[in-house]
């Protein structure tokens, strides 16, 4: 725990852990908030709880990390690779998810008010009831995306794949979508 507790205190100290090997590492509940993290390898790291508003993780390497609960509102994931990550319950309100690898990624309730999805790969993702009130899913790869009791109002889904995109009853679907787009979609 000191060694983390040194993590910590030099994210703190130096503005962040660019490009640092941080695999596998328990980090939960870990404050990280506007820390530099670009680059930084946290792959099947632990990060339940962890405190990420405002950090910079462009083109962060996240594959199958826990962020279950996390606060990452405002957060810049450009690019950020989190396939099949765990972000169940997470706070990504305002987050720039822009062109990030989300295949595959465990979304389910997570807060997306406002987030910049555009181009982001979200393939086969879980997003039951997932807010994505306003969120921007321009030309996103929502093929096969689970949106089960999703709120989609006001987003922007312009040029989104949808092909295979489960949604049921309860899921708010903004007045946007294009016939052609409803029409690639399952109900289920």
């Amino acid at each position: 725990m000191v060694r983390v507790a040194r993590l910590e205190k030099r994210a703190t100290l130096v503005g962040g852990l660019e490009g640092r090997d941080l695999s596998g590492r328990d980090l939960k509940g870990m404050n990280f908030s506007n820390a530099n993290l670009k680059g930084a390898n946290l792959i099947r790291a632990n990060l339940e709880g962890a405190h990420l508003e405002g950090g910079d993780l462009k083109g962060a390497y996240l594959e199958w990390a826990i962020l279950m609960g996390a606060d990452l509102k405002g957060a810049n994931l450009e690019g950020a690779y989190l396939w099949g990550v765990d972000l169940k319950g997470a706070d990504l309100k305002g987050a720039d998810l822009t062109g990030a690898d989300l295949k595959g990624a465990d979304l389910i309730g997570a807060y997306l008010w406002g987030a910049n999805l555009e181009r982001a790969d979200l393939k086969g993702a879980n997003l039951e009831r997932a807010d994505l009130t306003g969120a921007n899913l321009e030309r996103a790869d929502l093929e096969g995306a689970n949106l089960e009791g999703a709120d989609l109002t006001g987003a922007n889904l312009e040029r989104a794949d949808l092909e295979g995109a489960t949604y049921d009853d309860s899921t708010i679907l903004p007045p946007s979508l294009t016939p052609s787009q409803l029409q690639s979609m399952t109900k289920v």
